[in-house]
């Protein structure tokens, strides 16, 4: 099975892609899939950022997966610039969060 990884995806990545992330899997924005480089059949180097819990680029990172291994949780397009989709928050009234615009 071939996955098509394009950037501005956002990606989780376990051991699945990679044995560097047995232990502590990440959740990562692609920035762009290195073509440049030349790697064994089935591997990829990425360009990455990874992300927190809050969504947040938090480190730039390069790292050498199988794309197959990766699962895309959302695209660029899904949750705009720089986020990855989370809940809305709706701890205040939506006539409250719209005067504090």
């Amino acid at each position: 099975m071939s996955v098509e990884i394009r950037a501005g995806d956002v990606v989780q990545v376990t051991r699945a892609a990679s044995v560097q992330f047995i232990s502590r899997p990440i959740i990562a924005r692609v920035i762009r899939v290195r073509d440049d480089l030349i790697t064994y059949h089935g591997w990829r180097w990425l360009d990455v950022y990874q992300l927190d819990a809050e969504g947040d680029a938090v480190e730039r990172r390069t790292i050498y997966v199988q794309p197959a291994g990766l699962r895309v949780v959302g695209t660029r397009t899904e949750s705009g610039p720089g986020r990855v989709p989370r809940a809305r928050r709706t701890d205040a009234p939506a006539d409250t969060r719209r005067m504090n615009k």
